[in-house]
């Protein structure tokens, strides 16, 4: 018997072809569906929920940075200024030192310098002394040679002419013994080699030009076989001699030879000259 309260469904006209037919769906199979959709719903009201809650409750809280009071911006520049005196201070202090160093340094040298003076005046004040007693000697002996030649003159050199005399030269000469030998003086205590030829000749009144080349030109040409006290030696071509000196015999000349040596006698046969002329 048919329930009343059950509407009648009309089925289908294909519902007779199994094909045509919906499937069937069984309980278990509904229930999960509606507990998923359940649970669903439930997590977006919650999530609804609480939306709505952070949106009534809004944020009052804020960060504010801390506002620098006068006090501390007074001590900040207190501080700033006391650094760069701090720096002005070592830096003062630096210059002083190192000026005081550079001080030292001079002081050292100044010293040093001062002591190198005083001693160069020494020896300076040494060598004059020494000079001036070689002078004093020098005259004595110039004085003895020239009264002692002048007195024999006749019987020495009786060829000679009456205005001078080879003693007078060759005392002249062997007083200016151990003078400094510098190129281009005259003396009286430096001589080249010509300048002290023509300076002992000039003694008696004999006048030589002043250089090598014409003092070879002079007088009259000896032979050095010939020679004789009084001549004068020449080295190198006749006209263009580089070197004079005068003979003393005894196979000795004395020359103003070089720095090194100065004025001084030295053996003929150690250094041949190469000419010799006669002008007394």
């Amino acid at each position: 018997m048919e329930d009343p309260l059950v509407p009648l469904v009309p089925m289908s006209h294909t519902a007779h072809i199994r094909s045509h037919r919906k499937p069937r769906r069984n309980a278990s199979s509904i229930a999960m569906r509606a507990g998923v959709a359940g649970g669903v719903l439930s997590t977006v009201a919650v999530a609804g929920a609480s939306t709505s809650a952070f949106a009534a409750e809004p944020v009052t809280q804020t960060l504010e940075l801390p506002t620098l009071t006068a006090d501390l911006a007074t001590q900040a520049a207190q501080s700033a200024d006391a650094t760069q005196q701090m720096a002005a201070d070592y830096q003062l202090q630096a210059e002083r030192d190192s000026a005081a160093e550079e001080a030292a340094a001079q002081a050292e040298k100044d010293l040093a310098k001062a002591k190198k003076e005083e001693a160069r005046k020494k020896a300076a004040a040494e060598a004059e002394r020494k000079a001036e007693a070689e002078r004093a000697s020098r005259n004595t002996e110039r004085t003895t040679l020239t009264s002692g030649s002048s007195s024999s003159s006749t019987t020495t050199t009786p060829t000679a002419p009456a205005s001078g005399s080879v003693g007078t030269v060759i005392g002249f000469l062997k007083a200016q013994l151990g003078d400094a030998y510098v190129m281009g003086a005259t003396g009286p205590n430096a001589w080249d080699c010509s300048s002290l030829v023509q300076a002992a000749f000039k003694q008696v009144g004999v006048d030589l030009p002043r250089v090598s080349q014409d003092q070879s030109l002079s007088g009259t040409d000896i032979p050095l076989s010939q020679i004789q006290a009084g001549d004068i030696l020449y080295w190198g071509g006749k006209g263009s001699a580089y070197h004079v000196g005068v003979y003393l015999g005894g196979d000795q000349y004395l020359d103003a030879a070089n720095p090194s040596k100065g004025v001084v006698i030295q053996s003929l046969s150690g250094y041949p000259a190469s000419g010799a002329v006669r002008v007394l």
